[in-house]
């Protein structure tokens, strides 16, 4: 019996840019800047990660 893969993490953020790093210290993945989309959302293409924007980007730091 094969069971389902597990869904990505899901963050709620409050900015369009979004750093990841995969929080696994070591065994992570290299740091990279993401940008959310017009979409709402983004997802890391190391760790499949998604990042939800919550708002209207209003927490950007310019």
């Amino acid at each position: 019996m094969s069971t389902a893969p597990q869904p990505p993490e899901t963050r709620i953020v409050h900015s369009r840019r979004v750093a990841c790093d995969g929080d696994e210290g070591a065994l992570g993945h290299p740091r990279i800047w993401l940008e959310i989309d017009a979409r709402g959302y983004v997802d890391c293409p190391y760790c499949d990660r998604r990042f939800v924007l919550e708002g209207d980007g209003g927490g950007d730091q310019h």
